[in-house]
């Protein structure tokens, strides 16, 4: 009879839920033998829906990849609503294989997660492009269209011409395929790329602000209306960074 610690090696190697070797161990009496066996049926399960997930979460891509489409950009913005720093956008493109486990919009991830996330995308990514619109432009031309703006910028950095945008909630005046999508970040691996990529980079660039312009906590809140960061206003007044037309920045 193989001993519990041999039973937990070849229940590893067990892929799938039919796998005869569960039906074996089903009839071994150990109360060891049968925790391994809850717990990696448990595991598969999980594996399973997380597999379902990302099919799903793939379902645009793969019917434009089924129409002959090569390269597909998933584009997505971060920073619209704070009252300082810029309005950062990434466009990210994938291979057609990839299905990176656990990545979904970035507003549902730990920061540890939001890492992780990151980490994988750069080294699975075929290419990706950066936009940001600093603050001033966007009191020049309005939060929308330096969203806009920022997008375009982020398309164009991508190094190549993709076929097709998938774009989170906007549509862009380029001569470029396109579909816009409500939520887009929970719709699509692409745009959830973006959204990740976007995320990072704002934050990490919000936290050297802190160290340039320091009082308003930008390290923590990365530009929103907190009260540490309400706080600096009254104290400081607006800094280079701060967005002059959104209130309360321009009260100050």
């Amino acid at each position: 009879m193989a001993t519990i610690k041999e039973i937990q090696t070849l229940l590893l190697g067990v892929d799938r839920l039919d796998h005869p070797l569960f039906l074996d161990l089903q009839e071994d009496s150990r109360q060891g033998v049968q925790k391994l066996l809850q717990q990696r049926r448990k595991q598969l399960e999980a594996e399973r829906v997380e597999q379902e997930r990302l099919e799903a979460l793939m379902s645009l891509e793969k019917d434009l990849y089924s129409q002959g489409v090569e390269w597909i950009a998933g584009v997505d913005e971060v920073g619209r609503g704070p009252l300082a720093g810029p309005v950062l956008a990434a466009a990210v493109i994938l291979p057609q294989t990839s299905r990176i486990r656990g990545i979904n919009d970035s507003k549902k991830l730990s920061k540890k997660k939001l890492l992780e996330m990151y980490n994988t995308i750069k080294e699975e990514a075929v290419a990706i492009g950066i936009g940001r619109v600093e603050a001033e432009i966007i009191d020049q031309v309005n939060i929308y269209q330096a969203t806009k703006i920022a997008m375009k910028e982020a398309i164009q950095n991508l190094g190549l011409v993709p076929n097709h945008l998938l774009i989170d909630a906007m549509k862009l005046d380029l001569a470029v395929e396109q579909t816009s999508l409500i939520k887009g970040d929970a719709r699509s691996q692409s745009i959830a790329a973006a959204s990740i990529i976007a995320k990072v980079e704002r934050d990490r660039l919000m936290e050297a602000y802190d160290q340039e312009f320091p009082g308003y906590d930008f390290a923590n809140n990365v530009g929103y209306g907190t009260p540490s960061h309400l706080a600096g206003l009254r104290q400081l007044g607006p800094s280079p960074i701060h967005r002059k037309t959104f209130a309360p920045v321009k009260d100050f």
